[in-house]
């Protein structure tokens, strides 16, 4: 398509109305958006009918003030199981805190070299311990956990969304 002298006066005169790149391609016929833009660029068209001006930006509200810095618990290992404790609570010692530790028979315990298909992989204390281990009990059929630490993992969503509406 050639852009003749008539064509390229009407574009300018479209472009400096407002008119978006498809209304200036419907308006002269036989011409695409694509090439309506390429034109505008080759020609350095850029002053165009301003648009409506966006609304004013709405006033943010204020922010409460920090009240400083939160203590934190120290964790550590697997907290899955270890009860939600204030901030004004002593930790437990860890035999009591954790108590998968005291589910998982000692004889069922393994190491990651003693995982199968049939033994749950639930950790259990810190990976970088010499204490830690996976639980190793009999798994539910397929599932890598067994049946206690499948509770744990798979929560119905009723569950989860009634415990997050409690905190």
């Amino acid at each position: 398509m050639n852009w003749t002298d008539e064509r390229v006066e009407l574009l300018k005169k479209l472009w400096s109305e407002g008119l978006s790149a498809s209304q200036i391609a419907a308006e002269l016929g036989g011409v695409t958006r694509n090439a309506v833009i390429g034109k505008v660029h080759r020609l350095g068209l850029s002053g165009r009918a301003k648009a409506i001006a966006a609304p004013a930006a709405r006033p943010r509200k204020p922010r409460p003030a920090p009240t400083g810095p939160v203590a934190r618990p120290m964790v550590q290992g697997n907290v899955a199981l270890a009860p939600v404790m204030s901030p004004v609570e002593e930790p437990e010692p860890t035999e009591l805190r954790d108590p998968v530790a005291n589910v998982v028979p000692m004889t069922e315990r393994c190491t990651i070299f003693d995982l199968t298909e049939f033994t749950c992989r639930w950790p259990v204390g810190d990976p970088g311990k010499s204490d830690f281990f996976y639980c190793g009990s009999r798994t539910k059929t397929g599932l890598p956990y067994c049946a206690y630490h499948a509770r744990i993992a798979y929560q119905p969503v009723q569950d989860r969304n009634r415990r997050r509406a409690v905190r």
